[in-house]
């Protein structure tokens, strides 16, 4: 067995900043959603394997394939790394995510209907560092309820995971989005979207997601209040956003 997709994994840990909270309130949006996907695709893992009692942050190998380990080198310096890093349920998620890319290597024959349960929690981690576990999940900038099993493995799926994704939606303050429809676009294909940002400190700023693939402002919102648009309106999550920008970006820049 190589080590190389465990080596890839574990360099991807020790390239974190763990003390700079500034990533993290940068990134507050798409961490959150991060998170809450991570804990979606542990929960459906658990469910499959038996480990509903070890869920949420858990090593999901031991119930896989428990004979599966890390190679000793990339676990010896992973721990170097660990020791300094609290929650103990994040060095736990952190090795099980290393041990988990050396699984991969040696099962072709996981079920190809559960996503890769760490990658979201990886990129959560490279967009600011760790969390705090008390009454909420605690990500340094938002905190989010944990709720139980059953709701995160019911959860709406965020699987648009491309870093200009998760960068469109970061953005200071809380923001609300909404899709332009009309016949032929419907709400998960439609004209475009914009979205409403409230800063902290009350300045709103309307903004639309243009072809020239970022965020720029907008007056639709404001002329369609004052009854000067035809084109209708629909409020949407961040996730159906998401959906949108990264399906736009494809397309323009033909990525995939």
């Amino acid at each position: 067995m190589s080590d190389k997709p465990s080596r890839t994994v574990s360099d991807r840990l020790q390239a974190i900043d763990w003390t700079d909270d500034a990533i993290a309130f940068r990134h507050v949006h798409s961490r959150a959603l991060l998170m809450r996907e991570y804990l979606r695709r542990a929960a459906l893992w658990a469910q499959a394997y038996g480990a509903e009692e070890a869920w949420p942050f858990f090593d999901i190998a031991e119930y896989v394939d428990a004979d599966t380990t890390t190679p000793p080198e990339v676990a010896e310096e992973l721990e170097q790394l660990l020791k300094d890093l609290a929650p103990a349920s994040l060095r736990t998620t952190c090795r099980a995510a290393v041990r988990w890319s050396a699984l991969r290597e040696v099962h072709r024959d996981l079920p190809a209907n559960l996503p890769d349960p760490y990658e979201p929690l990886l990129l959560m981690h490279e967009r600011g560092g760790g969390y705090y576990l008390e009454e909420y999940l605690d990500l340094n900038g938002v905190m989010i309820p944990l709720r139980d099993m059953e709701s995160n493995a019911s959860s709406a799926p965020f699987v648009t995971l491309a870093p200009t994704t998760l960068d469109a939606l970061d953005a200071e303050g809380e923001a609300t989005y909404f899709a332009k429809i009309s016949d032929g676009y419907p709400r998960h294909s439609p004209r475009g979207i914009v979205r409403r940002r409230v800063e902290d400190d009350g300045r709103t700023h309307d903004e639309a997601f243009t072809r020239n693939l970022r965020w720029e402002p907008t007056e639709y919102l404001r002329l369609y209040d004052l009854g000067h648009n035809e084109i209708d309106h629909v409020r949407i999550t961040e996730i159906e956003a998401a959906v949108f920008i990264e399906s736009l970006t494809e397309k323009l820049t033909g990525a995939s």
